[in-house]
């Protein structure tokens, strides 16, 4: 079962935060720089046209903004459905980009307009957004265009009163680009590399959820092999306690057969921890599954656990909420009991456990009046090792939990109370616990 729940959670984590959402967000910032094309291109053709008296084909040239506005809607009306976008969709906007722009170069001039090196934008884009074949092919295409142009172009008529200035428009409108150009490679290629920076962080947290797994499941192994090799001496030794009770010389002695009770007691929470780690590890799991109430199931992890900590009081809250019925699991049961025992080692004299739920979360919060966290434990909470217990614990605990309920669909997060203390928060989806669900 934890295995498929597993599974479960890797696949909606990926389905939320897919690595390719890099890709969506760069498909963006490309709409958002057809939004400037068209714009400007439109600012453009009449300025020149009407202003400077240029004599433009209007129509056939406010076709090609027209379109590029057209197909950004289209683009957006399918992201709203897409959490991903490849390679080859980024290629085919790019290429759709030098099309749009060939058409506006032809009909204005060709490769006598200024504006033809507005085809290095697009190939800075495609070097920095494809892969080595797709970009090589956008610097082939828009180098096939250009000297297209310089052959097949509409040529612009001046009006007499700039027949004479042709250099001086000339270099006017290359400033004009080369301004553009690099304002816009400014704007949009440190917003791509964002991106892309975020989106190597997420690769890099993928690779470290892996071996912090890798990691849990050795750690799982090793509780699970030394807990078969416990449980026959504790047997031997439950065995033994029980004769020895037994004994009539013990059983004339009110002290020693209150030692021998408590020696028996000590043995039994052993061996209720031994089979704690060979139900969290998967063994005998499913064989005698308990369907309860949350409050019930809530109440049962507070008894026990008021039974060690008798000096600490423990107080149970819940939400006025309608509760499922669940499938008690036993790593939940212990990850809480956990995070109830770190709160005492972490220096607290109340604890409050919080009980809550949603249509899709289960929400159990463990607060307490200790010490807190500090800003470096809140940056790397859930990591191995990391720990404000020194010599009394390694951070393992924590870890443990992040993980099982991570395992589980779920998430967990920590902050420090308003009032002082620590609050930490597990969210459980209804549809791995809820008995309904599972039915």
């Amino acid at each position: 079962m934890i295995g498929t729940t597993a599974r479960t959670a890797r696949r909606w984590l990926m389905r939320e935060w897919p690595a390719n959402a890099a890709g969506r967000r760069n498909m963006l910032l490309l709409m958002q720089l057809r939004w400037i094309a068209a714009g400007g291109q439109v600012a453009t053709i009449l300025i020149v046209h009407f202003a400077m008296g240029i004599a433009l084909p209007l129509i056939p040239m406010l076709v090609a903004p027209v379109v590029a506005t057209l197909v950004n809607l289209a683009s957006m009306a399918v992201l709203r459905r897409r959490t991903d976008i490849a390679h080859a969709e980024l290629f085919v906007a790019l290429l759709f980009d030098v099309f749009c722009l060939t058409v506006q170069l032809y009909l204005s001039g060709g490769a006598t307009n200024p504006f033809v090196s507005l085809y290095l934008l697009q190939v800075v884009l495609g070097a920095i957004l494809l892969d080595r074949r797709s970009a090589w092919g956008i610097v082939a295409i828009s180098a096939a265009c250009a000297a297209l142009l310089s052959k097949a172009y509409h040529p612009l008529i001046l009006p007499p009163k700039l027949a004479g200035r042709l250099f001086d428009l000339h270099i006017a409108g290359t400033w004009v680009c080369f301004t553009m150009i690099a304002t816009l490679l400014v704007l949009f290629i440190a917003r791509i590399n964002r991106n892309l920076r975020a989106r190597e962080a997420y690769l890099a947290d993928l690779r470290q959820q892996a071996a912090e797994e890798e990691h849990i499941v050795r750690m799982g192994l090793l509780a699970s092999g030394a807990a078969h090799e416990l449980g026959t001496p504790l047997a031997s030794l439950a065995v033994i306690l029980n004769d020895w009770q037994h004994m009539p010389h013990i059983a004339a002695d009110a002290d020693l057969s209150a030692e021998v009770k408590e020696m028996q007691a000590e043995v039994g929470r052993c061996k209720a921890i031994v089979t704690g780690i060979l139900l969290s590890s998967g063994e005998a799991r499913g064989e005698a599954p308990e369907v309860t109430s949350v409050h019930h199931f809530i109440d049962s992890i507070a008894e026990a656990w008021r039974a060690i900590h008798p000096g600490t009081p423990l107080q149970c809250q819940f939400g006025p909420h309608d509760y499922p019925r669940i499938v008690a699991d036993p790593v939940i049961r212990q990850a809480v009991t956990n995070l109830l025992d770190n709160a005492v080692e972490a220096g607290a004299n109340h604890v409050d456990l919080i009980v809550g739920c949603d249509n899709v979360m289960l929400n159990i919060a463990v607060r307490d009046d200790g010490h807190g966290f500090s800003d470096t434990m809140l940056a790397e909470f859930g990591k191995p090792y990391r720990s404000t217990k020194g010599n009394q614990g390694r951070g393992l605990g924590l870890f443990l939990v992040v993980n099982v309920v991570r395992k589980l669909g779920g998430d967990v997060s920590a902050s420090n109370a308003p009032d002082g203390g620590a609050l930490i928060l597990l969210r459980l989806p209804l549809a791995t616990l809820a008995y309904e669900e599972r039915n």
